[in-house]
Order: structure tokens, then sequence, then C-alpha cells
């Protein structure tokens, strides 16, 4: 191989590389995090997080400064946009001197995919274009899974009462109960439906809240529970699906079901 030949073919190899770098900072320029005057003391990127996620930081400097005791807020975003959850930034300093430092508690729910990306906004009261701030820290969410059962009703028992239990495998995370309900919530496979299983359940059914404290679940969901549910047989079949499904829980011995805060008027027949 002559000299020259050497050098083109070393030539050849450095622009590959060349590429090969430009391509990568293309394509990941918008999720890099900048250094704009925010910094998180207990997450790096590709991190594998679980929830909920406890985030301290300290701001420095700039656009990033308190506002009545908040520093921001932070949503968790899977790649197509859906936001998984978000927290705000609290102030656990003096929020008007720098350095401030925050934290937030930030729980969500499991992906569709493996992209998610913490992204951090700065608190803006103006609304103007220009006091505004984000940073974007790639993430990865723990893929260690648990079994759940979940309760539906099924073709052929005409009992209010009755529910049948399909096991689920899900991400395991802190809010087991929560995510059991959101996965009952989801409604059954093709595969449950063929064979027989229903649910009484809604669709678009969300949780406002879930908190079990001495035993006892306190379940708050939207509107949309009670929304076109008529006879006291579907009624029934809701709350008995809803509280069968909690009551798998050790922690839980006791199911309170409400709709925007609302216990005594719900669910009527």
């Amino acid at each position: 191989m002559t000299v020259k030949n050497s050098q083109v073919i070393i030539g050849i190899i450095i622009l590959l590389v060349i590429g090969t770098l430009v391509g990568y900072f293309l394509k990941n320029k918008e999720i890099i995090p900048e250094n704009q005057g925010i910094k998180i003391n207990n997450i790096i990127e590709g991190q594998i997080i679980k929830s909920p996620l406890i985030i301290s930081g300290t701001v420095t400097q700039g656009k990033w400064a308190g506002f009545e005791g908040q520093m921001g807020r932070v949503e968790l975003v899977e790649s197509d946009g859906t936001i998984l959850g978000s927290a705000l930034l609290m102030a656990t300093s003096d929020f008007m001197k720098f350095p401030a430092t925050f934290e937030a508690e930030l729980s969500f729910v499991p992906p569709k995919g493996n992209e998610v990306f913490l992204v951090f906004y700065n608190d803006n009261p103006s609304g103007l274009p220009e006091n505004s701030a984000m940073m974007s820290i790639p993430v990865k969410i723990s893929q260690e899974k648990t079994k759940i059962v979940l309760y539906f009703g099924k073709q052929g028992d005409d009992s209010c009462k009755n529910n049948y239990p399909i096991e689920r495998e899900i991400i395991k995370v802190e809010g087991i109960a929560r995510a059991t309900i959101e996965e009952l919530l989801k409604g059954l496979t093709l595969e449950e439906k063929e064979n027989g299983y229903f649910t009484s359940i809604p669709e678009g059914v969300k949780i406002n809240s879930l908190t079990i404290v001495n035993g006892t679940a306190t379940i708050d969901f939207n509107e949309t529970l009670e929304q076109g549910v008529g006879g006291s047989c579907r009624v029934l079949a809701i709350r008995e699906q809803i509280i069968q499904t909690l009551m798998q829980f050790s922690s839980v011995q006791k199911v309170i079901i409400s709709i925007n805060g609302r216990t005594e008027d719900i669910l009527q027949p």
C-alpha cells in the first residue's frame, strides 16, 4: 500500500468519525442538558428511575429564580410528548437568594416505550417567551416487573358482585396500588374478551388521587366513572371491581370511592 493510499484511507476514517459525531449531536442536541443556572444533584443521564422519584437540585442564577416558594416544575415525558407525571420544584432554602435548593417528588405511570425524559421548566410568571427556560435529561424506567390481579365480570354469571381474577405483570413501582387500578382502567385484552370477560367500568375514567391510611384506601376518580352508568347491578359491579382489586393488598382492609371529592351521591342506579 502506497503512502498516498494510506493518507486517503486515514482521511476517509477521519471524515466518518467526524460525521458520526456531528450526527449524534444533531440527533441529541434537544436532550443534552445545558448549564442554564440549574443543577440536578441526584439524577444523571441514562439513570434508571422508579416511581415515586425524589429529585433534588440547586438553582444558581438567571431565569431559574424562585417565585412564591417554587423553582419551577418537572415532567416525565415520552418521546412522543406523552406526559407520564409532573411535580413542582419546591424550594428547601430561601428562594430569593442564590444558590437556592429545591426538591420534588415525582410520581408517574409506566411508559409505552423506552425513551423518556425528565424535562425541567422554570417558573415564569410573566409568561414572556424570553423569560422561559427548560432543561431535559434522558433517563430510563426500571423494567423490574411484579404480578398483580385484576377483577372483571364474566359472561354467563348474572351476579352483580361476582368478579373473576385475571393475572397481569406490570412494572414494579412503590405506588403499586395506584398502578394496579390504572391497569384495571385500561380494560381487557382482545384474548380476554374472547374468553368471555367484560368490564363494567366506563372508558376514559381517570384517578384523581389514591391514599392508603390505617388500612383504608380512599380513591377519587373523575366524573367519567358515573357518566352513562345506569342500573343498580352495573353500579354495584363497578364498585366491586375496584374494591376487590384494591383488597388484594395486605395494606388495604377498607375502600372508600369518591368522584371529584364526593362520596354520598355517587354511582346512583
